[in-house]
């Protein structure tokens, strides 16, 4: 990808200005989602089907560095797979199984009791929905890289081991619609010099709206509540 491509460029001709501004970082964090879904469809017929609940783990990787000008690096991804929560009705029933990865750049323009970074990116959506209805079926096959803008702030309280974030992504080009909202709290019971590992909740809203042609929009939103944990190094 171009992105990546233009990353690995800067790295190297960067490489010669290091400085001693801050030490390498890295943050991996893992959680279990459990969300409700629900499907919105124009075809000829208006539908709208509400989804099981289900659980997924969710994933990111972040890298950080003190190379000047150059971007930090994230990576989140999770699979969005659910069915009808009527799936055993023979005329209506919808199910979706889309892997939803966000490829970030991003910068950190605040880093004390509160912190702050904003980038761009990339999100990829890749999976199928399918919709029957009688004895109609219509598949969505989603396959699509779509330009993306960042930001998360999150903010510590002070001589305690609690913090909490707030993180969104949003991009509204061509066909394709998405907004992914979450917040979060995090009590650290490791905190030293060397590692610092928490234990997280909190809440998460993705909406994708995908206009394929002039008669056949397909929403598909899914929310609801997560826990995990995320290690600092």
């Amino acid at each position: 990808m171009n992105v990546f491509k233009l990353a690995l460029m800067l790295t190297v001709s960067s490489a010669c200005s290091w400085t001693q501004a801050d030490s390498i970082g890295l943050t991996a964090d893992l959680s279990y989602w459990l969300y409700d879904g629900k499907v919105d469809v124009k075809l000829p017929v208006n539908s709208s089907q509400n989804l099981a609940r289900e659980g997924a783990l969710q994933a990111s990787l972040a890298f950080e560095h003190p190379i000047p000008l150059l971007p930090n690096l994230k990576v989140k991804s999770t699979n969005l797979k659910s069915e009808s929560a009527n799936s055993s009705t023979a005329l209506s029933a919808t199910s979706t199984d889309v892997r939803h990865t966000d490829y970030i750049l991003y910068y950190e323009i605040l880093d004390n009791i509160v912190s702050a970074d904003i980038g761009l990116g990339v999100a990829n959506l890749d999976g199928t929905v399918k919709i029957r209805q009688a004895l109609d079926q219509v598949n969505y096959d989603i396959s699509s890289y779509r330009p993306i803008a960042y930001a998360s702030v999150a903010a510590k309280l002070p001589f305690t081991r609690w913090s909490a974030k707030g993180e969104a992504l949003y991009s509204n080009i061509s066909d394709v619609k998405l907004t992914d909202l979450q917040a979060e709290v995090q009590y650290n019971f490791i905190q030293n010099l060397a590692v610092d590992v928490g234990a997280k909740v909190g809440y998460r809203y993705t909406d994708v709206n995908v206009n394929k042609e002039k008669d056949q929009d397909l929403s598909f939103q899914f929310k609801g509540p997560y826990f995990g944990l995320n290690m600092h190094f």
